[in-house]
């Protein structure tokens, strides 16, 4: 029995030997690398394209404070983490849009999803301190409002901003390593404000030339408007306004 055994695993050391023999003589294993190779830069690049995903439309399957599922016109169902302030703009309708944020970690592939592009804006900030991970900064976003959250790092308020998961330290490292990012962020956003005011102005202003009116008369009843009222006026409430005046 035991001189059977060996003649055994003698012919299967054998015929392990003519594989290898076999294998190498037709270049199997440098086939196995370069698919092995190609395998990984497939990947690569499919993680980035999964990574550029900047919106999601689709039909609302499930509403949560902490997530919600959006199925897509092709069937495909998403799970994506929301903040509280995301939560409490999200109504009951059919269809919905949220921006989102793409993160990719060892064992899984989480989507947060965002109302609009200023609040994508500060949970890209806030992940870009050290310290701070996805979740921490969705935590934050649900304690703050973007404007608070602002606020605070412009004044250097560590309570305001020592919510969940944040403590002295992280506060301190937040306002250390944000304010000057968020002081060019309002600026941009001032600016931008401006340009659309301005836009709205004239448009306005337009249409009231096509109606008749004088272009100096237009604008200084458009400009006595904006005074008394405000700059965030659409072009119809401008027009209706100016309307009365004139």
């Amino acid at each position: 029995m035991l001189r059977y055994s060996i003649l055994l695993s003698l012919n299967v050391l054998q015929s392990f030997f003519i594989l290898i023999k076999w294998l190498q003589k037709y270049n199997f294993f440098y086939y196995v690398k370069y698919l092995s190779s190609f395998s990984i830069f497939i990947s690569l690049h499919f993680f980035k394209l999964l990574g550029m995903i900047t919106y999601i439309t689709g039909k609302l399957i499930e509403k949560n404070p902490a997530y919600v599922i959006i199925e897509t016109a092709g069937g495909v169902a998403y799970y994506i983490h929301i903040s509280l302030n995301t939560f409490s703009q999200i109504k009951s309708e059919e269809t919905l849009k949220l921006l989102t944020h793409h993160v990719v970690k060892e064992d899984s592939h989480l989507l947060y999803g965002f109302i609009d592009a200023e609040e994508r804006s500060f949970f890209r900030l806030l992940i870009s301190v050290s310290g701070i991970g996805p979740n921490t900064a969705r935590l934050i976003l649900s304690s703050l409002s973007v404007g608070e959250l602002s606020q605070a790092i412009a004044n250097e308020d560590e309570e305001m901003l020592k919510v969940e998961r944040v403590g002295p330290k992280k506060a301190q490292r937040l306002i250390f390593e944000l304010k000057d990012k968020i002081t060019k962020i309002e600026t941009l956003s001032n600016d931008n404000f401006s340009k659309t005011n301005n836009n709205n102005k004239n448009e306005a202003l337009s249409a009231l030339i096509s109606l008749g009116f004088a272009k100096n008369t237009g604008e200084v009843v458009l400009e006595k408007i904006i005074k008394s009222e405000g700059n965030d006026l659409s072009v119809e409430e401008l027009i209706k306004k100016a309307l009365k005046l004139l």
